[in-house]
Order: structure tokens, then C-alpha cells, then sequence
């Protein structure tokens, strides 16, 4: 399951589960371009993680511009020569009832959480095709997704609509890519434990009840979705395409909520 030697890209990298994914990358020991919009905060994370490896560049990248992401291909060529795992975690979360939903906030959400993929996935898997005449082993795309890409919700449907996309991308991308050895996969990812999500410090009644929807009891950690990132990565994952792995503790496939404990 080795990615030591790897070249991987990374967005939304300077803070959450980007960042964690970047961390778990870099200590076992691949070469880890960060890409974020927030310069300064992807900097600074990005110099603390070369204090333990010379093979972290920071990147400054709106993955919803075209040109930011040819930026971001020649640069990560430059510094490392080539491409073998891209994780798309740039995300924005709306928290807007449909009926309040604006035309703006709509576009704003799915030019991250859906073209951002789009764009980036498109120009890495080109990079990734032409690296297989250059003798490159081929490389592996994976995607962030959400629980509610399959559920319903009321307050976040930009997000949901975005994640559901994100699904159906993951997919068609899979076949097209299958026959250059190219996997994609996604991870679905449940309640995290990340700052973030601060509609949870916000109202502790609607993360209690969160919590009591997920039989595992708990939010994840970021670690834990750096941990899957790192398997689909990996040659254990070798024969796995078009999939999208829940970490969610349980809580997609629960029919209501749990009992409390007495």
C-alpha cells in the first residue's frame, strides 16, 4: 500500500480533511502538492509540513479557473515530474433552505464542489495518459463526497445537489478512464470533526441528534478519511473503480436514530 515516491495533488489542502490528507501523504513519504485559495493559511501549513519532508510545495489554485489549473499541472511538473494520485477535497457547504437558495450561492457552490472536480480531474487524468507512454505507472483519481449526496436535505441543497454530481462524475469517469489502468474513486464522507463544520458549534442540539443518527456514536476524524484516501491510493486498491467507500460510522445505512443509552 506504499505511496512513498508518489507525486501527489491535493486540494483544498490547507485546512480539514484536505490538510489531514496531506499530513498522512507526506509522512509516508510522497511528494505532496497542496493546492488551496487561501494563500496565506496554505503557506504556513505547507512549511510546517516541509520541516519533515522536502517534497511539499504550496500552490495557489481556484479550481473553478481554468487557467489556475494548467498553473497548477506545470508547476507540480516542474517541481516533481509527474502526477500519480489527485484527491479533490476543495468543498464549499451552503447552509441556505431551498426556498432562499439564489441563483449566485447556487453557482458559487457547484463551480467548487462540481467543475472544480471537473476541471482539475480532466487536466490530471490527460497529464496521467501521456505519462503511460513515458513509462509511468498509471496513476488514480479520488473524489470527496458526502453522505448527502444521497440523502435529502433541506438547508444544504447546493451541497447536496453538488455532491450527487460528484457521484455521477466518479463513475462515468471510472469507465472512460479504465482502459489506461486509471481508477477513480470516491469517499463519502459522513459528520467530521473539523472546525468547519461550525453549524455543529453553532447548535449542540443538532450535533447530538447527529450523533444519535450514526450507530458508531461519534463524528470521524480527519484522520480516518486521510487513512481511506491512503487505501484507495494504494496498490491494495488495486482492482477497485467507480466506487464511493462511506466513512460515516454506519449512519447512511441507519433507518433512525439510536437508542440512548440508560
Amino acid at each position: 500500500m506504499s505511496v512513498k515516491g508518489k507525486v501527489v495533488i491535493i486540494t483544498g489542502a490547507a485546512q480539514g480533511i484536505g490538510l489531514a490528507c496531506a499530513e498522512r501523504f507526506v509522512a509516508e513519504g510522497a511528494s505532496v502538492v497542496l493546492a488551496d485559495v487561501n494563500e496565506e493559511l496554505g503557506e504556513r501549513v505547507s512549511s510546517e509540513l516541509a520541516n519533515n519532508s522536502e517534497h511539499v510545495r504550496f500552490i495557489s489554485c481556484n479550481v473553478a479557473e481554468r487557467l489556475d489549473v494548467r498553473n497548477l499541472l506545470a508547476l507540480t511538473m516542474d517541481a516533481f515530474g509527474g502526477i500519480d494520485v489527485l484527491i479533490n477535497a476543495a468543498r464549499l457547504v451552503d447552509d441556505v433552505p431551498f426556498l432562499e437558495l439564489s441563483e449566485e450561492e447556487l453557482e458559487k457552490i457547484m463551480n467548487v464542489n462540481f467543475k472544480g472536480v471537473f476541471l482539475v480531474s480532466q487536466a490530471v487524468a490527460q497529464r496521467m495518459v501521456k505519462q503511460l507512454d513515458e513509462g509511468r505507472a498509471a496513476g488514480t483519481i479520488i473524489n470527496l463526497s458526502s453522505q448527502n449526496a444521497q440523502f435529502g436535505s433541506a438547508d444544504h441543497v447546493a451541497y447536496a445537489s453538488s455532491k450527487g454530481a460528484v457521484e455521477q462524475l466518479t463513475r462515468s469517469m471510472a469507465i472512460s478512464l479504465a482502459p489506461y489502468g486509471i481508477r477513480i474513486n470516491a469517499i463519502g464522507v459522513g459528520g467530521v470533526n473539523i472546525s468547519s463544520m461550525d453549524y455543529f458549534a453553532r447548535n449542540q442540539a443538532e450535533k447530538e441528534n447527529f450523533i444519535r443518527s450514526t450507530p458508531m456514536g461519534r463524528l470521524a476524524e480527519p484522520s480516518e478519511i486521510a487513512a481511506t484516501a491512503l487505501f484507495l491510493a494504494g496498490d491494495h486498491a488495486s482492482f477497485i473503480t467507480g466506487e464511493t467507500i462511506f466513512v460515516d460510522g454506519g449512519r447512511r445505512i441507519l433507518n433512525g436514530v439510536m437508542e440512548e443509552e440508560e
